[in-house]
């Protein structure tokens, strides 16, 4: 290797090598430094008790922004013209956000989801054409499992775009029962008969107390609405036993529960 050779490379490393090895401790350091500030907003929030997911998302972001902060550092510093860079990367991130808008709607959907906690993990609902027991909010999705164990993904913008009913919001549902009796048979009777079913139920609320009225007289009998009270884990369990023991009771009461009739009426035409 000659002389004039060694001397440019002595240049290039005199030149560069002070920019590259700034260039590496910015970027160390920045990432150590994004690591921490990470792990600081991190605890703060959950040292304020915020939901899980929206710790994650705003940790996921924090890192992000930051890490792109060092990077942008990091090559000014080996001489790079990071305004035309950010100016590229603002090019494509318009043109993919255009192209991906659906997916931002679901984006924006998550993050009103996680602001405003219309539901939490655990919450039995019904949105967006489906029903279940939450089992995550993604940024994307919301994650359901159905009474009969099926996994449901369903698109954030949808459930907003939607009602949502939270049934676990509340801590005590009304369980809506009919049963029907016969024109002949006791009505007082088969009232205190149902009430006696649901307040032997100890699963069954005492406040508010549980109601046992007509509500029709139906075409083939009298219906009697039967209403008690139950906390959400317990409405579907005292929702099938009310309707077995209600029945049996009424049949041991001598209550009958009448079959839908017709009354037919002939006329004979005169000749």
């Amino acid at each position: 290797m000659d002389q004039q050779m060694i001397e440019k490379i002595m240049t290039f490393g005199a030149l560069y090598g002070a920019r590259i090895l700034g260039a590496v401790i910015i970027f160390i350091i920045g990432k150590w430094a994004v690591h921490l500030a990470v792990s600081l907003i991190e605890n703060l929030m959950s040292r304020a008790h915020a939901e899980k997911t929206l710790t994650s998302f705003v940790r996921n972001i924090a890192k992000f922004g930051l890490m792109a902060m060092v990077v942008i550092a990091a090559l000014n510093t080996l001489g790079v013209q990071t305004a035309s860079l950010v100016a590229v990367i603002g090019a494509a991130g318009l043109a993919v956000g255009l192209a991906l808008q659906g997916s931002l709607s679901n984006f924006s959907a998550g993050v009103i989801l996680i602001v405003l906690k219309p539901f939490k993990v655990g919450d039995f609902i019904s949105a967006g054409g489906a029903m279940g027991t939450v089992e995550e909010i993604q940024i994307f999705n919301t994650i359901l499992n159905s009474p009969d164990n099926r996994r449901q993904f369903v698109p954030n913008a949808k459930i907003t775009g939607d009602s949502i009913v939270n049934f676990s919001a509340i801590e005590r549902r009304r369980i809506d029962l009919v049963f029907s009796i016969s024109y002949k048979d006791d009505m007082k009777k088969a009232k205190e008969v149902l009430l006696q079913v649901v307040n032997a139920d100890s699963r069954v609320l005492k406040d508010p107390a549980p109601l046992v009225a007509v509500s029709e007289l139906g075409d083939s009998g009298i219906n009697l609405v039967c209403r008690p009270w139950v906390k959400p884990a317990d409405y579907w369990a005292v929702y099938f036993d009310a309707v077995e023991k209600g029945k049996l009771a009424l049949e041991k009461a001598g209550c009958t529960i009448p079959f839908p009739q017709r009354d037919i009426h002939l006329y004979q035409e005169k000749a």
